[in-house]
């Protein structure tokens, strides 16, 4: 088995020093970054680390100066927090935290900018077009068809994406996505089993086959949802896994990304792969996929903390 926590092994909880826990933030993800953050600074207390929240606010800044803090684990999600801002304030300040550094942030949080990246690789990535206007949206639905999926491009947890059949759900959905961000991607739909793969300090842990009776796995059905089906082992040959969570590394180091992440991955009925997208600080509450593919990689979830944890450690000093 490959060794998820490494350092952690010679870590005391005292080398950590003085953590604070950044959680909630002020970005359409703040009720899913409470939760996480609540839960991964139980975690940190549970282990005998000097840890302590902060709830992120326009006061961050002061607190940050104020406050003795020897690093920071970052559990914000979406903009503000997993774009590349708090980690450039962050190394402002000479305060090593954990995750991705600026630039993988800010490409990974960039939908369009991942995407860019991964096709000059040559990794597979479906089809898509910019939206506008709802001239865009007919130009999109004549070059792609349907069905298409639609998303802001710089936000998370299925926040202002919807699936769409016709031109005027198009135009509908675009216009819907435009109140979430200034700029909104048309997907080429890929029908097939969704897969996801976390990666913990550069290693893929189990992949998770995703199932939801809803017509995309949405907000609902990662967060609320009780009828949502988890997969691990994940149905997916030996080989078909292994090449799968190459595939993931090879598309988290394209784009830098350091510490943890977690890649969402689209199978066609040919059985090849297309990458969706990479979230550099996925959720950490009940319902989320990064803990139980640790789970299935026999760590639970405070080990799977202090792995986090330690590889700002081993990045950052």
């Amino acid at each position: 088995m490959a060794d998820y926590t490494g350092l952690v092994s010679r870590l005391m909880p005292s080398d950590f020093g003085r953590v604070a826990v950044l959680y909630g933030g002020k970005s359409a993800e703040r009720a899913v970054s409470l939760n996480s953050g609540a839960q991964v600074l139980a975690a940190l207390q549970g282990a005998g680390v000097d840890a302590f929240g902060i709830d992120v606010g326009d006061d961050l800044l002061a607190v940050l100066q104020r406050e003795r803090i020897d690093r920071a684990f970052i559990v914000l999600h979406g903009r503000g927090g997993e774009d590349g801002s708090m980690q450039g304030l962050l190394e402002c300040l000479g305060i090593p935290y954990t995750g991705s550094g600026i630039l993988a942030s800010a490409l990974a949080m960039d939908k369009l900018r991942t995407k860019q990246v991964w096709q000059s690789l040559g990794i597979a990535t479906p089809r898509h077009a910019v939206l506008a206007s709802a001239a865009d949206c007919v130009s999109a639905a004549e070059e792609l068809g349907f069905p298409l999926i639609v998303k802001p491009a710089h936000e998370g947890s299925s926040i202002g994406m919807a699936k769409v059949n016709s031109v005027q759900a198009l135009v509908e959905a675009w216009e819907c996505a435009s109140t979430y961000d200034s700029q909104v991607l048309v997907e080429q739909w890929i029908n097939g089993p969704e897969f996801t793969v976390a990666i913990l300090r550069d290693q893929p842990l189990p992949a998770i086959a995703l199932g939801t009776p809803h017509a995309f796995y949405d907000y609902d059905a990662k967060y609320l949802a009780s009828d949502t089906q988890y997969r691990i082992p994940c149905g997916l040959a030996p080989e078909q896994e292994q090449a799968l969570a190459g595939l993931c590394k090879r598309a988290c180091d394209a784009l830098g990304i350091a510490g943890w992440a977690r890649v969402d991955v689209m199978q066609d009925a040919n059985g090849e792969f297309w990458l969706l997208e990479v979230n550099t600080t996925p959720g950490m509450t009940d319902h989320s996929l990064v803990p139980m593919a640790a789970r299935a990689a026999g760590l639970d979830f405070q080990q799977l903390v202090l792995s986090i944890l330690a590889a700002s450690v081993a990045a950052r000093g």
